[in-house]
């Protein structure tokens, strides 16, 4: 049974019944007031309803629907009212209710909301299989397969808030259900909300449990369906039994604001109705009150409060050309604070958030007017969000249909379709309910672009490697770096919203994710897939023959010759020299090699240096008038050079780098490796070829090793020679 029902053994007196019909379906108004559930409650428990007239107790509820759906078939929800009254007849709320002034509270909530006619339906009977004798076939029987799923869905979804060990699966099926059918979570959302309404009759400990689970779990699922209606209030519910003290101070800033004899916000709004109207702009301007928890949080970020900051300007419009014209006129006949600018429009929100966001300033003592500017199509979802979408299962038109005859659900946001890939990774319910609560505590998403001009939603403090994991799932493993607004960067980047990012992949579908990444993963999609993958392929143990842990990022630097031998120390290459007989040496700070342009200078004991001709210390020597001696390649072919390679850190691969360079004909003089960077990792090799022709092959062959993303030859130095 709900912990909210009770069943007495002898119900209280019942008050006589209200009499009447249900009056037409009247125009919605912009405000009701708030419905007695008492009254209504009580007189629902009286008598028969003859059969084709909808009872007096849901009138409201009626009313509220046909504001939106003036041409939906009512009988569904007379007949499920009819059953709900009749089964739930003789429960008790604590409150002291009957207990059917609840599946009427919430199923008002979310016709309220727009919900189509199979929501408000199974949102009658969502308590009816839990608590009373109607089974789920029964449902099934009297109003079919959709209507059944859902109050299954709800049904399962009632221990979800007080178990222990079983939470974190059930709550994991719990989304599945909602993945299915978001239509399931938008019936538990409005059902926590009548809950928290009425929570003044429990236990103090048992408020703020449950209030507790609302704050962590509830109300971040609320946001990424983008219900902000049921958000808001649930947020300032929670805030009265959690932080008593502050929300009764809050409310005081707010009564007091309301006793001002001026109102800056109204002032500004008659402005704004002005400029448009000048504009020839139709347009509807309103003052949206912040809600507790929003005044709170602006008290203790901005100190000490001011009219403006109670509340912010909405403008609603016809199309979306109009959002953009008004911001025009806004930004040209009032003050803007440009910083203050977001385009949700363009770049919409994970939870299908779109408007304008903007600000002006007054110009008689500079208090700053948030402003809000979307469609009333816009407005409908920022406050009802998937509510607002329609019935999933209604028969889709052709845009809405995939390729493979698959529906597309016009109802699941983003946000969910990634929920739904990664928990379907998660090794264990424990790993899912944790990386679940560290993904719904991000309550900011920025949105990154992609080269060919798509985007991705990522968590505010998103990295490169969440990046990879939610554009390419675990095909991501093959990562070897990324460009962040076209420079390069390391996979542990921290992005901002705007960055537009390019995924440097490898083509070895064998590879293997760092360790490392996990430090630098914040979405679950990335966390799990890594974890799965380590799991599965776990890291062998180093052997003798293995390279240096050098070729690991992260680890200790290697400095050591490639080879011992007579390879150490070559020759150099036939350099003729005018005159002949001088000893040559190739300059270390350009490692000229065949067919580069030379020049030579003498230096001290007869020796002559050879450096390319762009080489940076070629111009200091001329600069100081040392005189140039003659130099030319003669007909041997072998050379040595140094070329530096920068790549990003992996297990193996300073192995594989000189296995391609060795398959060259490269031989090894020395070889050296910096500490890494961030992952980046620079190496710098001298090599010698019996073929200078054989360079450019050599630097491709370098270039094509995963993880390496340039090869250069040694730069000119502007130090000695």
């Amino acid at each position: 049974m709900n912990a909210e029902a009770v069943n007495p053994a002898s119900p209280g007196p019942v008050p006589p019944a209200a009499t009447g019909a249900v009056a037409p379906a009247a125009p919605r108004r912009k405000a009701r007031p708030r419905i007695d559930l008492r009254r209504l409650g009580r007189a629902a428990l009286l008598g028969t309803t003859a059969r084709g007239r909808l009872p007096d107790a849901i009138g409201h509820v009626v009313e509220a629907h046909r504001a939106h759906h003036p041409d939906a078939d009512l009988d569904p929800l007379r007949r499920a009212y009819v059953l709900a009254e009749s089964s739930h007849r003789g429960q008790m709320r604590k409150s002291g209710e009957p207990y059917i002034t609840h599946p009427l509270a919430v199923t008002l909530i979310l016709a309220e909301l727009g919900a189509e006619t199979t929501t408000l339906t199974a949102s009658l009977l969502h308590d009816t299989v839990e608590d009373t004798e109607v089974t789920l076939d029964q449902v099934g029987e009297e109003f079919g397969a959709e209507v059944r799923y859902l109050v299954d869905g709800v049904t399962k979804l009632e221990k979800v808030d007080y178990g222990a060990a079983a939470e974190p699966e059930t709550f994991r099926k719990m989304l599945l259900a909602t993945g299915n059918d978001v239509r399931v979570m938008s019936i538990k959302l409005a059902d926590r909300l009548h809950n928290m309404r009425t929570l003044g009759v429990m236990r103090r400990e048992k408020q703020e449990r449950i209030a507790k689970v609302t704050r962590d779990v509830l109300i971040p699922l609320a946001e990424r369906l983008g219900v902000q209606a049921l958000k808001s209030e649930l947020e300032d519910l929670v805030f009265a039994v959690m932080h008593p003290e502050e929300y009764e101070h809050t409310r005081k800033l707010i009564d007091e604001n309301a006793a001002r004899a001026d109102d800056p916000l109204a002032e500004v709004a008659d402005d704004v109705r002005k400029v448009l109207r000048e504009a020839d702009i139709t347009a509807e301007v309103l003052i949206r009150l912040r809600h507790f928890v929003s005044v709170h949080r602006v008290s203790r970020k901005r100190g000490r409060l001011r009219g403006a900051d109670f509340g912010r300007l909405l403008v609603l419009v016809q199309e979306d050309a109009d959002c953009y014209a008004v911001l025009g006129e806004l930004h040209t006949c009032m003050t803007p604070v440009v910083s203050e600018f977001k385009d949700f429009i363009a770049v919409p929100k994970f939870n299908l958030y779109q408007s304008l966001h903007t600000a002006v300033a007054r110009p008689q003592d500079g208090q700053v007017v948030e402003v809000l500017i979307r469609t009333h199509q816009m407005h409908k979802v920022a406050e009802a969000g998937v509510v607002a979408l329609g019935n999933p299962y209604a028969t889709p038109s052709e845009e809405q249909s995939a390729g493979d005859g698959e529906r597309v659900d016009p109802t699941r946001p983003g946000w969910l379709s990634r929920l739904l890939d990664w928990q379907r990774g998660a090794p264990d319910p424990d790993t899912f309910w944790s990386t679940l609560r560290e993904d719904l505590a991000q309550d900011r998403e920025i949105t990154v672009f992609r080269p060919d001009g798509g985007t991705l939603g990522l968590p505010e403090g998103a990295t490169c490697v969440d990046a990879a994991y939610a554009q390419y799932g675990e095909d991501a493993h093959a990562t070897m770096g990324a460009r962040v607004n076209g420079r390069l960067a390391t996979m542990s980047t921290v992005l901002r919203d705007g960055d537009t990012v390019q995924l440097l992949m490898g083509q070895d579908p064998a590879s293997e994710p760092s360790r490392e990444w996990l430090e630098h993963a914040h979405t679950p999609a990335a966390r799990i897939a890594i974890q799965r993958r380590l799991a599965a392929h776990p890291e062998p143990a180093a052997t003798v023959a293995e390279a240096p842990r050098g070729d690991a990022a992260g680890d200790a630097p290697a400095s050591r010759p490639a080879s011992d031998g007579p390879a150490a120390r070559p020759t150099a290459p036939d350099v003729l020299v005018d005159p002949p007989g001088a000893t040559v040496r190739l300059a270390g700070c350009c490692t000229p090699v065949p067919p580069d342009e030379i020049t030579g200078f003498a230096v001290r004991g007869g020796v002559v240096t050879v450096h390319r001709a762009g080489c940076a210390v070629v111009a200091r020597m001329r600069s100081a008038g040392r005189p140039e001696v003659g130099v030319r390649w003669g007909e041997s072919s072998q050379c040595r050079v140094t070329l530096l390679a920068e790549s990003f850190g992996r297990p193996h691969l300073l192995a594989d780098l000189t296995e391609a360079m060795a398959l060259e004909g490269a031989e090894i003089v020395s070889a050296t490796v910096e500490p890494p960077d961030q992952q980046r990792v620079r190496h710098s090799y001298t090599v010698l070829l019996a073929d200078a022709a054989r360079l450019p092959a050599l630097m491709r062959a370098m270039r094509d090793v995963p993880g390496v993303y340039d090869v250069s030859r040694a730069q000119p130095q502007t130090t000695g020679v």
